[in-house]
């Protein structure tokens, strides 16, 4: 599933909204560049944590004690573009959240060959629902740009579910739309073509209005055309023939890692007229 970050949620008084765009943060977080990429943990005093988690749909209910709580079970890490976040087998006793950057889960085959299970943008949870297995990671993580990564320590998370069932519901549902996007998934790969896919990956985030409207859209690769190509079980040389037929079907423009839509309505349609 390629899991969208949360939509834009209001922050404490005077801040932003936390962005969806990748790497893109509010005023009162640090941005990329105020951030030394060496790998390395994060000194919290100039991260307001509490204020991040705030903004958060999983703790965005939680009282200021509360958040002041969780948060002293939370880290800060700094990865460089290529580190591995985790690996297969290593023990699982936090999930996380992506602050800034993009981070890739994935698995590799006996053969070696690498298949993208999940694209991680800003705002971003994974491997909640792992966490509480008591079973080590069973696929990778790996930073596709530098990136800042939030991690939630286990211990931290079972105290305020004792505390609060409703966060325990909120954790549930969180858990159960992962659930939700990798039946859709199985079902896309089972059902859609190849084509298919490559449209609906276009076209995720437009309503019906805006493939009706007939403005050109643009819409921006966050990561490689093989990292795409990977995440929809496709070879890269299969989404590159299926980008230039689309291209000369005169639906869409490529321009590197632009894609402009030509006709969102057609493109939805096609190769239906």
């Amino acid at each position: 599933m390629i899991r969208e970050p949360p939509a834009p949620a209001p922050g404490p008084a005077g801040s932003e909204p936390v962005s969806g765009a990748p790497g893109a943060v509010p005023g009162w977080l640090p941005s990329q560049s105020q951030v030394d990429f060496d790998g390395s943990l994060v000194d919290t005093r100039a991260f307001d944590l509490p204020r991040y988690l705030a903004v958060l749909p999983l703790f965005s209910d939680l009282s200021q004690p509360e958040l002041e709580r969780l948060a002293q079970g939370c880290h800060l890490r700094r990865l460089v573009r290529g580190e591995t976040l985790f690996r297969v087998g290593q023990p699982c006793e936090e999930f996380h959240v992506t602050v800034t950057g993009q981070v890739k889960l994935f698995a590799v085959s006996p053969a070696g060959q690498e298949k993208v299970i999940e694209l991680l943008g800003p705002g971003t949870s994974f491997a909640e629902a792992l966490m509480f297995t008591g079973q080590p990671y069973i696929i990778n993580a790996q930073a596709l740009t530098d990136s800042l990564v939030l991690s939630v320590g286990k211990q931290a998370v079972v105290k305020e579910i004792e505390q609060d069932a409703r966060f325990a519901m909120r954790m549930l549902a969180g858990i159960s739309r992962r659930l939700h996007g990798l039946v859709h998934d199985v079902q896309a790969y089972a059902l859609h073509s190849g084509m298919q896919r490559v449209i609906g990956y276009l076209l995720r985030d437009q309503t019906a209005e805006d493939c009706v409207s007939g403005e050109v859209i643009t819409v921006s690769l966050p990561v490689s055309k093989a990292v795409i190509a990977s995440r929809l079980s496709l070879t890269p040389e299969y989404f590159s023939r299926v980008l230039h037929e689309l291209e000369d079907a005169k639906l869409i423009e490529v321009d590197k890692r632009d894609i402009h839509i030509l006709d969102a309505g057609r493109l939805s349609r096609y190769p239906n007229p």
